[in-house]
């Protein structure tokens, strides 16, 4: 949300082919996941009918990267983050085929599901800090800001197309959901692969305790980067409804299959309507607020959503949800990348990718425990005014991040 010489191109960063196959490899990758999830959650949700383990699904892909957390980063910094990237993507191929195989030999036993997501969840630990790190090495430093703008909303566009595709493969059959998946990271791989090895300034120093956590002591030095990345950690950890949207499409809303993928969708509708707001008028001024203030409001969309039972106030709520999330997530993206050193960036995503991890797969899981005790509206209604709670709290907490009116940071070798 900050403004730079170059905010007048819109299109900066797309001047450059490196960051053009970029872009799309991780646009791919992100709707093959998408694709993958909504088919999972529905066909374990047709087949156990146990809120619980839609929680689980979450839970496996979490623990790996924070099981990992100290070697994902280390490995991007020093072995490369292209060739790190390229790899987990097609360890999440691998995947996919086998749940693929499972669907097609009708053995869709959720040990099998969950121990092949939970491999597919170590793809996922590799990738991201990989990913969140190459997108500076692919483009020039004067058209970073705008690369930033558009990777955020690379994901977003992956939140539409992924569902949405998901809900309508798997009415098709399921298996043809996963084999569609499973093709989508193979041209991502391609795309990845294909890029000339970028400049990257490698950590070279030994590997020792101190370049491993090294992530953990920048993050935990710079306050104003920790205050805004625990906001969104706790804010989706308690506010998030993703893993029930299954019961809601099949026993509140009724809307099937393909209106779950439409559920899936709307916080990726809001959300690239946010980021085009954004792209053209910038938050440039009392971005702390700004930050606080589109928290709370997640918080009460999240409210609406889950005491709604008519469709599309239900949908509209979704959408909201994901607007007023994208701004949190944009600031936190600016902070993270524009304040980092290239020689740790690896490293910060990882941890950074722990907090994500937290806030969505472990949140899935808190949301199906808590389903399975007190049923799915009370869950999703109760997590939404937590996460307003949290937004007030933070204010208290990070008296600097309330007061930030500007997000230039330091004179760094980004």
């Amino acid at each position: 949300m900050t403004s730079t010489p170059h905010d007048d191109d819109k299109f900066a960063a797309f001047r450059h082919g490196a960051f053009q196959r970029f872009f799309w490899a991780r646009f791919l990758t992100a709707s093959g996941t998408q694709i993958l999830s909504v088919a999972v959650g529905w066909q374990m949700w047709k087949v156990t009918g146990n809120a619980w383990l839609l929680g689980l699904i979450g839970l496996v892909q979490f623990l790996p990267p924070l099981l990992l957390v100290l070697v994902t980063g280390l490995a991007a910094d020093k072995l490369g983050r292209r060739r790190v990237m390229g790899s987990a993507i097609v360890l999440k191929f691998i995947c996919a085929l086998g749940i693929l195989a499972l669907a097609l030999t009708e053995n869709f036993d959720p040990v099998l599901v969950l121990s092949l997501l939970a491999l597919f969840g170590v793809g996922r630990a590799f990738h991201t800090p990989a990913s969140s790190s190459l997108v500076v090495n692919v483009v020039p430093k004067k058209d970073f800001g705008n690369a930033i703008g558009w990777i955020t909303s690379s994901w977003q566009l992956a939140s539409i197309a992924g569902p949405a595709a998901g809900g309508l493969l798997y009415g098709i059959s399921g298996p043809f959901a996963y084999g569609v998946a499973a093709v989508i990271f193979v041209v991502s791989a391609t795309l990845i692969f294909s890029l000339e090895k970028p400049k990257q300034d490698m950590e070279t120093a030994p590997t020792n305790w101190n370049t491993i956590v090294g992530g953990f002591r920048f993050i935990w030095q710079e306050k104003l980067v920790f205050g805004a990345i625990s906001l969104d950690l706790f804010a989706v950890l308690l506010g998030g409804a993703v893993a029930l949207l299954p019961i809601y499409a099949d026993e509140i809303l009724n809307v099937g299959p393909w209106g779950l993928g439409m559920l899936r969708a709307a916080p990726g509708v809001g959300a690239i309507v946010m980021i085009a707001i954004l792209i053209r008028f910038p938050v440039r001024d009392h971005a702390g607020t700004v930050l606080l203030f589109s928290v709370a409001a997640f918080g009460a969309a999240t409210t609406v959503f889950g005491l709604s039972t008519t469709a599309w106030v239900s949908i509209l709520a979704l959408a909201l949800v994901g607007a007023f999330d994208m701004i949190s997530v944009y600031i936190r993206e600016l902070l993270l990348q524009l304040w980092t050193p290239d020689r740790v960036r690896g490293r910060v995503n990882a941890v950074n990718a722990i907090f994500l991890g937290a806030s969505n797969e472990l949140g899935e899981f808190r949301a199906g425990t808590m389903a399975a005790l007190y049923g799915a509206v009370f869950t999703v209604a109760a997590g939404g005014v937590a996460a307003m709670g949290i937004a007030g709290a933070w204010r208290f907490l990070f008296p600097k991040m309330a007061k930030t009116r500007k997000l230039e940071g330091p004179d760094l070798d980004v």
